[in-house]
């Protein structure tokens, strides 16, 4: 920290591990077993058991879990992506929603956002729908679930395939299922700012058992040693390992976690419940504050969101700006970042990406110039929520 920076007096996030992560790195250490084996089975099976589904595969990071996502849904055996179909997007998102799929020839449609909820303008999805729309990614943003009743109604009668980036929103709800797991495969990131930590790491989840060997497959180099014998890629596999252990069936990649990563997930996943119910009180300390400050616009909850972050938007008309609160905020010590990647229509990037905007983005727009977002992590966050307070009422008047 140079003398020119404040103290961070109120972070994005913070460590959540303690002696019980600790301990499992030392018992992977122990093992001598670095690479992908029995921790990762178990981890896999504790964040399968956590969201009620039948299949997770453990990879290093969420932006790899969407690209095997991607993958899985080129190599199935009917109804594959081909290079040229439609899928929809949400204008607000991270990097690594769009580029596997751009990377798999696919043909991005960008809709608009709801200025509220973050999550796809229903209306606008709507409309974007057409005969050649082939998949629909659903991205539940900063730990708020999209409304998947209406998506299913949207979709299902077409035949639209519905798959989640859910790696902001683990341990959100809607109805009675997890986020993540109302679309064909969903995707989940333990990054060390997301609700769990395994350092690096990202897990996708299926229920259906031919996506589930896919997945399998294409985590590591497209062989089929990680296969069961009897599998929905190759049919059944050789008895002799020596045969199997080169055999390539699929053009896959070398995306495997750690076994400390997963060695540290089993300890994380124990203590996911807790860290959501703190984000949950520390959220509705937070809606509290901004309800005295109608000049701001915060998320609108749908289902029960796991509140990854506190997003605040100036309202047009105010009679301060964005940079007026993040200048304030930078010098009381409060961290605070952009929402997400904002409206990413707007990235150069874009040249490089197959893709059509539908309509206009506009609280896409509103939401890249005028928002922002906070940290909340577990624990009590009521000191750094006072000074909040007290830097919102400096800014925006009691």
């Amino acid at each position: 920290m140079t003398a020119s920076q404040p103290e961070v007096r109120y972070s994005l996030s913070q460590s959540t591990w303690d002696d019980a992560e600790h301990a499992a790195l030392q018992r992977v250490i122990a093992s001598g077993q670095f690479t992908m084996s029995a921790e990762t089975a178990e981890y896999e099976r504790v964040f399968a058991d956590f969201l009620g589904t039948p299949y997770c595969v453990a990879v290093n990071s969420g932006s790899t879990a969407n690209l095997l996502m991607t993958a899985a849904l080129r190599y199935r055996r009917s109804d594959a992506l081909a290079p040229g179909d439609e899928v929809i997007v949400p204008a607000v998102s991270w990097p690594t929603t769009y580029y596997p799929l751009s990377q798999y020839g696919l043909r991005l449609k960008f809709v608009d956002i709801d200025a509220e909820t973050l999550n796809y303008d229903l209306d606008a999805l709507e409309a974007a729908i057409t005969d050649r729309t082939r998949l629909v990614m659903v991205v539940n943003l900063l730990g708020n679930a999209n409304d998947f009743d209406r998506i299913r109604a949207l979709c299902e009668p077409r035949g639209i395939d519905i798959v989640e980036d859910n790696c902001e929103s683990l341990g959100a709800t809607f109805g009675d299922r997890q986020c993540g797991t109302h679309g064909l495969m969903g995707t989940f990131s333990s990054f060390f700012s997301h609700h769990i930590s395994t350092m690096e790491g990202g897990v996708i989840c299926t229920a259906d058992e031919e996506l589930y060997h896919i997945l399998l497959s294409l985590r590591a180099h497209g062989w089929t040693r990680n296969l069961p014998k009897f599998n929905q890629v190759t049919g059944e596999k050789s008895d002799d390992p020596f045969e199997e252990s080169f055999k390539f069936v699929l053009p896959g990649y070398s995306v495997r976690p750690l076994e400390m990563s997963a060695a540290v997930g089993i300890e994380q996943i124990a203590k996911l419940p807790g860290f959501v119910a703190d984000r949950r009180r520390n959220a509705a300390r937070y809606l509290e504050i901004l309800s005295r400050y109608p000049q701001l616009m915060t998320q609108r909850e749908i289902g029960e969101a796991s509140w990854f972050g506190f997003s605040m938007v100036v309202r047009p008309g105010a009679s301060f700006g964005r940079s007026d609160l993040v200048r304030a905020f930078q010098a009381a010590g409060i961290e605070c970042r952009p929402i997400v990647a904002g409206n990413f229509a707007k990235n150069p990037v874009m040249r490089w990406l197959d893709h059509e905007v539908h309509g206009t983005l506009r609280n896409a727009d509103l939401i890249d110039t005028n928002g922002l977002f906070i940290g909340n992590r577990e624990g009590d966050l009521d000191a750094e929520l006072d000074l909040l307070a007290s830097v919102l009422d400096e800014v925006v008047g009691a």
